[in-house]
């Protein structure tokens, strides 16, 4: 029978499968692919081959399990179609070669059992994924309402102590309320920018880097000076232009400014610096934060990430700021100064003169 015929020629048709994913392009392989998928798909259709005539229940729910395998693995749905297909033809060139006396109903078995498989374990592999994001989501949505709840009891019980009229507004109290009302007047943007992103109501045009870098300036001054920074800003020549959502861009860049005053050492020296070539525009903020651990630069733009050791805010900002400038063209990275800071850094397509 066929599935008797794949396990006894398993290993040669791994082998074949293995080199002809290799010289795939679309979707390109990867390691785990080629060393732990070939298998567990030929496996998977010997399994289905075997269960065929006798249990179909048990057939479809193989193929299920399979499906959350391959989800767990890192596979995409395109390396699921795509390997079962490049173990068909395989098969099939092996039984050519071989002569083997496989009879057409078999191979119309086989066929069935490949679509089949495809269809369950992508069915499976799609159901997982939805189920993983909404939870994602889910726990999301919980952390914000957590701090903007946190934020918000905060700043009521400190303008409830100053409605007394026992301590003044500008002492520690009065401290304690602007704190909490910049905190949630961070978290809603943040959480505004990534809605906007993801619902796709973004809204590209020309925009001047000059207009956007002089907002940012007037914001980031008074921030400068209530925390005792010094702060400098390059001037930008006019007709520096890019195509951006300019909420978004904005967003971005404050993002890296509050971030760069909050890690920065007391006192600190924050910078921001603009730059163009022909065809590409560099923004750049520099802050005194001390460095970065080796190795961990990549790990501030995960989702719930947080520097420091008070785990101020959502660890959401420097990771829906990457999404939204990528989302326009550009990246958004960071370069460790080992010892004294880092450079966070914004770079977008220059467009051509209006």
């Amino acid at each position: 029978m066929l599935h008797e015929f794949l396990s006894t020629n398993a290993q040669k048709i791994i082998d074949r499968t293995r080199a002809m994913v290799a010289e795939r392009t679309n979707p390109a392989p990867t390691e785990a692919e080629l060393k732990n998928g070939v298998p567990l798909f030929l496996n998977q259709l010997i399994d289905r081959l075997r269960l065929t005539t006798t249990d179909s229940v048990a057939m479809n729910e193989s193929s299920t399990l399979h499906g959350g395998e391959m989800l767990a693995m890192g596979f995409t749905v395109r390396q699921v179609v795509s390997s079962y297909g490049d173990i068909c033809k395989v098969v099939t060139q092996l039984a050519d070669d071989t002569n083997a006396s496989i009879s057409a109903a078999e191979f119309h078995t086989f066929n069935r059992c490949l679509d089949e498989a495809i269809a369950n374990a992508v069915t499976e592999y799609e159901r997982r994924r939805d189920e993983s994001a909404t939870f994602g989501e889910t726990e999301r949505l919980g952390v914000l309402a957590h701090e903007l709840r946190n934020r918000l009891g905060a700043a009521m019980l400190s303008f409830s102590i100053l409605q007394e009229g026992t301590v003044a507004i500008g002492g520690s109290t009065g401290a304690v309320l602007g704190r909490n009302l910049r905190g949630m007047r961070d978290l809603i943007n943040t959480a505004l920018t990534g809605v906007r992103i993801e619902s796709g109501l973004g809204h590209r045009q020309r925009v001047s880097m000059s207009e956007i870098i002089s907002e940012a300036e007037v914001e980031a001054f008074m921030e400068a000076d209530r925390r005792g920074f010094l702060l400098s800003v390059s001037p930008v020549a006019p007709g520096i232009d890019v195509d951006a959502d300019a909420q978004i861009l904005s967003a971005a860049i404050s993002n890296l400014l509050q971030n760069a005053f909050k890690f920065s050492h007391v006192h600190g020296h924050v910078a921001l610096r603009t730059s163009a070539t022909a065809d590409r525009v560099l923004v750049e903020v520099q802050d005194e934060c001390g460095g970065l651990p080796p190795g961990k630069a990549e790990d501030l733009f995960l989702p719930f990430s947080q520097r420091n050791a008070k785990r101020e805010g959502l660890g959401l900002g420097l990771t829906i700021s990457r999404r939204g400038i990528e989302a326009m063209g550009g990246t958004l990275g960071v370069r460790d100064l080992p010892g004294t800071g880092c450079v966070f850094f914004i770079e977008l397509p220059r467009l051509p003169a209006a």
